[in-house]
């Protein structure tokens, strides 16, 4: 089954000690929670790794988040994860779910998601995703 998900989402960043102190590597560590609406009605907590460049605009991330909740209507935990980069103010981001990390009925959930902050800070995301066929929706089980 292919679906599409979309909300809004808060979010938030607590910091964290880098295990890398070293000022120059401009390392940086954040703890994440978020809580999603709209088609994916979750939660998630994760982490996240990032590193600023030499130049104003460029930076890189790595998060890995849990996401627990129900989305179209199944009950279930995925894992999410992030690579996003920043170069001279331009941005990459792809988000993906890890492979074979879906719980309940979001087993065998894959997918990738996309996310947008508005100038005000209202974040928002696109869920294109698969679920096995023989996988029970909520009518059928």
């Amino acid at each position: 089954m292919t679906g599409f998900a979309q909300g809004s989402f808060e979010v938030t960043l607590e910091p964290l000690d880098p295990w890398n102190t070293d000022a120059e590597a401009g390392f940086g560590r954040r703890g994440i929670a978020k809580v999603f609406h709209g088609d994916l009605d979750a939660r998630s907590k994760g982490e996240m790794l990032s590193a600023s460049g030499t130049v104003a605009g460029s930076a890189g991330y790595v998060a890995i988040e849990r996401v627990t909740g129900t989305l179209g209507g199944r009950q279930g935990s995925f894992t999410l994860q992030h690579f996003g980069l920043m170069t001279r103010g331009a941005p990459e981001l792809r988000i993906e779910v890890v492979a074979d990390s879906g719980s309940g009925d979001l087993a065998g959930l894959s997918g990738n998601m996309a996310i947008e902050v508005t100038a005000e800070g209202t974040h928002s995301y696109r869920f294109e995703y698969n679920l096995p066929q023989d996988q029970p929706g909520p009518a059928e089980a």
